[in-house]
């Protein structure tokens, strides 16, 4: 069974009184533990494809299939359950609650299913533990270099065990180095825990690291090829 499914989704937008269509007719598919990037210059259409996979918004034509659930068919409150319980995200901008700590920006991501604090706490230690940043638990975002706060961004995506993480432009504001410490930290995640991850990014850092790029320009799918590579 593929991890997600596509087919013709088609989202279009309204600016300065005209339509603009930001994703046409995009068909694909994701199997299980799979690493995949949407590539292609700003404004093509990468993170509003990104946003209709990871059910952050609504195509305005289309199917989508998450691990053989019709989204279609579901409401606000069944989506929401399909991304906390099967999503993670990591965005550009980390998107850190300032004023809670480390280990409480990732708690966060399983206070919001009701599960036993002590429970959260721990789980949120152990994400953070394994994108390096034991120790750390107790600082809040300000406190944080920006390669630490994606850190912990990457560890409250996966601290739900998510089967797909979706991270938009996640290398964008990062240097060199720190931008390879993290795709070094995607593709261990990767390796032992075996989870999807679907990157948006034109960063050729990351496209060439990737074994599946799918690239689109204005809005269409023109390309979708695996190299046989994979990461390094």
């Amino acid at each position: 069974m593929p991890l997600l499914s596509a087919g013709g989704l088609t989202r279009i937008y309204a600016s300065g009184g005209e339509r603009v269509v930001g994703v046409r007719e995009a068909t694909l598919s994701m199997a299980p533990g799979e690493l995949a990037v949407l590539a292609g210059p700003s404004g093509s259409g990468k993170t509003t494809l990104l946003n209709l996979l990871g059910l952050l918004d609504r195509p305005d034509a289309g199917r989508l299939e998450l691990l053989g659930e019709d989204v279609s068919t579901l409401d606000d409150r069944g989506r929401a359950r399909l991304r906390r319980e099967k999503l993670g995200f990591v965005f550009q901008s980390h998107q850190l609650v300032p004023v809670l700590s480390a280990e409480e920006n990732v708690a966060l991501a399983l206070w919001i299913r009701d599960l036993p604090e002590e429970t959260c706490r721990t789980r949120a230690r152990a994400a953070l533990a394994a994108v390096g940043l034991s120790g750390m638990e107790g600082r809040r975002p300000d406190a944080l270099s920006g390669g630490q706060r994606q850190r912990v961004a990457v560890a409250r995506a996966i601290v739900g065990e998510p089967a797909l993480v979706l991270a938009d432009e996640p290398t964008a504001s990062l240097d060199s180095e720190t931008a390879a410490r993290l795709l070094d930290l995607f593709d261990a995640l990767h390796a032992e825990k075996g989870i999807a991850f679907l990157f948006s990014s034109h960063d050729p850092r990351i496209v060439e690291r990737v074994p599946r790029q799918i690239r689109l320009v204005d809005g269409l799918i023109v390309s979708d090829e695996r190299t046989g590579g994979g990461p390094s």
